[in-house]
């Protein structure tokens, strides 16, 4: 039959492990746990017996990692020896055991307090983990892609009205389409165009005129000083030289008023030509655009209303009809302003002129006939002041 290896020491051993155990067992499973008011196990002396025997076990039962059981016969091959050491579940409830247990005394922890670690929740897992935030909308994002789809929508609409103005103009040129034209309004346009190159003409020439002038005067005085001179220096040409130098002052002096009054009409036409009449043009540039955008799209509509009728056609006849109507508004509206802004060119360009000719005339007039009071007196008439030709020019800070 099979036996165990070992001396009797062992063997007594066994058997006082097997009683105990056994013994244990039987208190465990008649032992009643009371639950005391606040929930807690209560303190009994069947727990501290049971404590008390385990470690009695530990002590004096004989080391487990130094006993083996033999699977075999009393003189079986060691084959069938399986080392202790190699079973990892520990031998009763509650109770670890270490691969190499102390000599001294060790407390296991009782089934009371077993239950209460047990009852106590562990940290859960993860729970050194911060949760991830969610991303809040940005209301950034929704912002630049509104700005995204207002642009888009933006050069849509002009590459559409480009794409049509672009049709009915060399529809236009080639002959091929019909444009919308107010014969008395085109021919007051291109009045006013002719009446500006012409005055700029005439601009260019008194500009021309006025350089001249100064640099004759200019010659005048030099040609006057150096007479006077002359005079000093030539005593028997002293008289002659006098009075020469003294005719040059003069007309110095009557070229210097004359200047002044060229000036005037200079400035005066000036901004009659590149303001006034460049303003005017400028809505005469609006006109025609407003115009041109209106017969692309009368002629969309037209073309539309030609075509067959169904639900598609219907839908996109609608929307030609409301931008031609839009388009027909802003061009009859800048019709009539056009119109307006012709007529109050007229009256101050008659206005201007009138005054500027009337300056120039009596000027010019009373220079080459040398009437100096004359003369005097236009450039008063029309609040002319003239610059001494000693005075210096005013700082920057006395013009503010």
């Amino acid at each position: 039959g099979g036996g165990r290896r070992g001396g009797p020491a062992a063997a007594a051993a066994a058997a006082q492990v097997q009683r105990m155990s056994d013994g244990i067992m039987s208190k465990a499973a008649t032992m009643e746990i009371p639950i005391s008011s606040n929930g807690d196990t209560g303190s009994l002396p069947e727990d501290d017996g049971l404590e008390q025997d385990l470690q009695q076990v530990m002590v004096s039962g004989p080391n487990l990692n130094e006993t083996s059981i033999v699977s075999g016969g009393y003189g079986g091959t060691a084959e069938g020896i399986i080392p202790t050491s190699a079973i990892k579940a520990p031998p009763f409830p509650g109770c670890h055991v270490h691969p190499h247990p102390p000599r001294g005394a060790s407390v296991s922890p009782s089934a009371a307090a077993a239950s209460r670690m047990a009852a106590q929740p562990g940290p859960a897992a993860g729970s050194g983990l911060h949760p991830p935030h969610p991303s809040p909308a940005l209301g950034g994002e929704e912002v630049v892609r509104g700005i995204a789809v207002e642009k888009f929508d933006i050069v849509k609409k002009w590459g559409i009205n480009t794409y049509k103005c672009t049709k009915q103009l060399l529809s236009e040129r080639f002959g091929r389409g019909s444009r919308t034209v107010d014969l008395e309004l085109e021919t007051q346009i291109e009045l006013l165009r002719e009446t500006k190159r012409k005055y700029e003409c005439v601009l260019q020439l008194a500009r021309a005129l006025s350089t001249h002038l100064y640099s004759l005067l200019h010659t005048q005085h030099a040609l006057g000083d150096a007479f006077a001179d002359l005079s000093q220096k030539s005593p028997e040409l002293q008289e002659e030289f006098g009075y020469n130098a003294e005719t040059q002052r003069l007309l110095c002096r009557n070229g210097e008023t004359l200047l002044g009054a060229l000036n005037f009409f200079v400035c005066g036409l000036s901004t009659l030509v590149s303001k006034t009449m460049e303003d005017t043009l400028l809505t005469v540039k609006h006109y025609e655009s407003a115009r041109l955008e209106y017969d692309a799209y009368r002629t969309d509509l037209e073309e539309l209303s030609l075509g067959p009728r169904d639900a598609g056609t219907l839908s996109r006849l609608e929307a030609a009809q409301s931008h031609f109507q839009s388009h027909r508004d802003k061009y009859e509206r800048l019709r009539a302003d056009l119109g307006v802004k012709l007529k109050f060119l007229e009256e101050n360009k008659i206005k201007v002129m009138h005054k500027q000719l009337l300056l120039f005339h009596n000027a010019i007039s009373s220079y080459f006939a040398g009437n100096q009071q004359q003369l005097e007196q236009t450039l008063k008439q029309f609040n002319i002041k003239l610059k001494t030709p000693g005075a210096e020019k005013p700082s920057w800070l006395e013009e503010q």
